[in-house]
């Protein structure tokens, strides 16, 4: 049983350190995306409309790489593979 509780306690902690610096990496993402945006539609006004629609395509797949870290947060929390790999302990 005490096995049990350090590998849930250790997984709570990777669980939130993934989220935590899933949403923190996403977060610098998008202030440098916007920096350049920004940048860009500035010296170039003309292109502002092309710019904007390539940045939210950039901005939806920078979206998707802390989606797929609670998805794993999550699946390591409620389905924990680990626990299984204790077996008799």
């Amino acid at each position: 049983m005490e096995f049990t509780s350090h590998v849930m306690g250790m997984t709570l902690i990777a669980s939130s350190l993934l989220i935590g610096l899933g949403a923190l990496g996403t977060a610098i993402g998008f202030a440098l995306l916007g920096g350049k945006f920004l940048e860009g539609s500035s010296r170039q006004p003309e292109l502002t409309p092309m710019l904007q629609t390539k940045m939210f395509i950039v901005a939806g797949l920078l979206d998707a790489v802390p989606m797929i870290g609670v998805a794993i947060a999550l699946l390591l929390i409620f389905a924990n593979p680990f626990i299984g790999a204790l077996g008799g302990k």
